[in-house]
């Protein structure tokens, strides 16, 4: 393997030169500067990105810290915080807490063992130790989709409320009036605020959220399943099920079915959380998007501003509501509280 005093012998100049290139440093004339990327275009020579890291006290290296790597939302979250940082020239290393936050605390201390510049995490529960000792000693972090409130930490996020108001305003012009939500773990941000603003968007119609049809879930197929099969045995069930993610929403499905009913014929349902499988249920499903490439990219950048000395900026992005067919008929598309994307899915 080829190494720098090599190129430097091959193109006939200093290792300062060759350095001084491959950093992209001006002081380098243009003569010497082709000699050299030819010298290392035939002699094949990579730089030592661990020698570098010593010498820059830098790896060029992120981490990312997800909840759930089974969920798509955070499949294509972690795909767009990839492409942005290799955009930028980092490298990103995923770990998945899998909603465990000693797991979170191990992926955590794993990364910063191996030096990386920053940390982007969407923290379980309500955060970790390890984690949140590592935020506090100030390590260039970044929340996203999820944050933990009092922390000086830059969050990137979907603000939901506008579109859980649509949801509500799409649900009452179908005539619905008996609304139940399976909701995520209280000790989120995401889980909390779903709930507060589903409640709020009711309140508009004079409608309550009765404890009945508040069911605990956390983010998991399994307890959509749960929650949904103790609203259907109640003496009076609901009309509609939200529920605040789509894993929890693809649970409610199987329960619904599991019991010979259909959807929306029998019980309605709706989610937080868009993703390509709800375009093929039967029928396609009424859900919240979150514009994730676009957070992805957002908290990519911030983090690489706090890395590099410029002041990183929080960012909050509208969710959007997509009107499919598991809540009934189409509405009036001149109702008066309609502000939706309507898409023409089967």
């Amino acid at each position: 393997m080829a190494c720098i005093k090599d190129v430097a012998a091959e193109a006939g100049v200093s290792v300062a030169t060759v350095s001084r290139v491959l950093n992209d440093h001006p002081s380098v004339s243009t003569e010497a500067r082709t000699r050299v990327l030819a010298a290392v275009e035939t002699l094949g020579y990579r730089p030592n990105a661990v020698a570098r890291s010593l010498r820059t006290d830098q790896t060029r290296t992120l981490g990312l810290v997800i909840s759930d790597v089974l969920n798509p939302y955070f499949t294509e979250l972690a795909r767009s915080v990839e492409e942005e940082a290799r955009a930028l020239g980092y490298s990103v290393i995923i770990g998945n807490a899998d909603e465990r936050p000693e797991l979170q605390d191990h992926h955590v201390r794993t990364l910063l063992d191996r030096r990386i510049d920053g940390l982007l995490v969407s923290p379980t529960d309500g955060g970790s130790p390890g984690m949140l000792d590592a935020a506090r000693a100030g390590t260039p972090m970044v929340f996203v989709d999820r944050w933990i409130p009092g922390l000086d930490v830059p969050v990137v996020r979907a603000d939901g409320r506008t579109a859980v108001r649509d949801l509500v305003a799409h649900l009452h012009g179908l005539g619905h009036r008996r609304l139940a939500i399976i909701a995520g773990p209280a000790a989120t941000t995401t889980g909390s605020e779903r709930v507060a603003a589903f409640r709020e968007a009711l309140a508009a119609y004079g409608l309550t959220l009765p404890d009945a049809y508040t069911g605990q879930g956390d983010f998991q197929a399994e307890s959509g399943r749960r929650v949904t099969e103790e609203f259907l045995d109640l003496a009076e069930p609901p009309e509609v099920v939200f529920a605040a993610d789509n894993l929890m929403a693809l649970g409610a499905l199987d329960a619904v079915r599991a019991r010979g009913l259909r959807v929306p014929d029998d019980i309605a349902l709706a989610a937080f959380d868009d993703i390509p499988w709800f375009v093929h249920t039967d029928p396609p499903v009424t859900a919240i998007a979150q514009p994730v490439r676009e957070l992805g990219r957002a908290a990519v950048r911030a983090l690489v501003d706090r890395i590099e000395g410029r002041p990183p900026q929080s960012v909050t992005l509208p969710a959007r509501l997509v009107v499919r067919r598991s809540c009934g008929e189409r509405p009036d598309p001149n109702h008066p509280h309609m502000n939706v994307t309507q898409r023409s899915n089967p």
